[in-house]
């Protein structure tokens, strides 16, 4: 079933498949529901499974003001009520993740547990002088794509972003021609989230108060970077599983479809 619901003012795509225990998916920047279809009918034997359009992208509302990540999290409670999902399970990459370990921070009561994928949470490394470096490497290669947005250079900006800050050299030429054209239309969302200054930053003490049961995963051939905030985010969380693909890069659910429901079904049904 593909629907909208209305929340924080903002009419949400979402795509809703199976019966059992809600399971919502948070996709990353650039991207949007679509990226999880390779998972979905797994997840549908067993649960209701949802993946949606974050606010601005593809076929949600774009308010057309400055977003923030806080807002995003308001909008994955909103739908999670609106559907009446809760106590539900909430898996999101990249970006997605962020945005979920902030409502495990702020609504806890809203889910059973939660699985993220390599959070790009550059934020949390600043506070370490050890680590400072790490997350000045990422930004600066994040502004060589921020000036190619700045002059609105979207598909530029697009394979900048995808072949030097999360997949690789070459990882552009062979992305599925509808991938790279939902990268581009989505664009300017990412310079959106580039202009909030919280947005890859993170509230550990509130976090810290979640105790339902988190699964952080990385894969082997991603960045050094996101192991390091995973591995802050393990000292901070109650209860944590971690897990290892092999060769999986940035978006397991794209590249290991039948692995990654593998490790995350049995969690979402626990």
């Amino acid at each position: 079933m593909m629907a909208e619901i209305r929340v924080n003012g903002v009419s949400l795509h979402y795509e809703a498949r199976g019966e059992g225990p809600g399971v919502v998916l948070v996709h990353g920047s650039w991207s949007d529901a679509d990226s999880w279809a390779r998972v979905m009918p797994g997840l549908a034997e067993s649960t209701t499974v949802v993946a949606y359009d974050r606010r601005g992208h593809s076929r949600s509302e774009d308010p057309l003001t400055q977003g923030s990540v806080y807002e995003d999290a308001a909008d994955l409670a909103g739908l999670i009520d609106g559907l009446g999902l809760a106590p539900a399970f909430v898996c999101g990459n990249s970006y997605g993740s962020l945005i979920t370990l902030r409502l495990a921070a702020a609504r806890p009561d809203l889910l059973r547990g939660i699985a993220v994928h390599e959070p790009p949470g550059a934020g949390i490394l600043l506070a370490d002088p050890e680590l400072r470096p790490v997350a000045t490497a990422l930004a600066d290669r994040i502004t060589a794509v921020r000036e190619l947005l700045e002059q609105a250079e979207s598909a530029a900006a697009a394979e900048l972003f995808v072949e030097t800050v999360t997949f690789g050299p070459g990882a552009w030429a062979q992305l599925p021609a509808p991938v790279r054209h939902t990268y581009v239309r989505n664009a300017p969302t990412y310079l959106d989230e580039l202009r909030d200054p919280d947005a890859l930053d993170l509230d550990l003490t509130a976090l810290a108060r979640f105790t339902e049961p988190a699964l952080l995963t990385q894969s082997d051939n991603s960045p050094p970077m996101y192991g390091e905030v995973l591995d802050i985010i393990d000292l901070t969380l109650a209860k944590v599983e971690r897990h290892l693909y092999p060769g999986a890069g940035h978006a397991p659910h794209l590249s290991q479809p039948e692995e990654w429901v593998r490790v995350v079904l049995p969690r979402a049904l626990a």
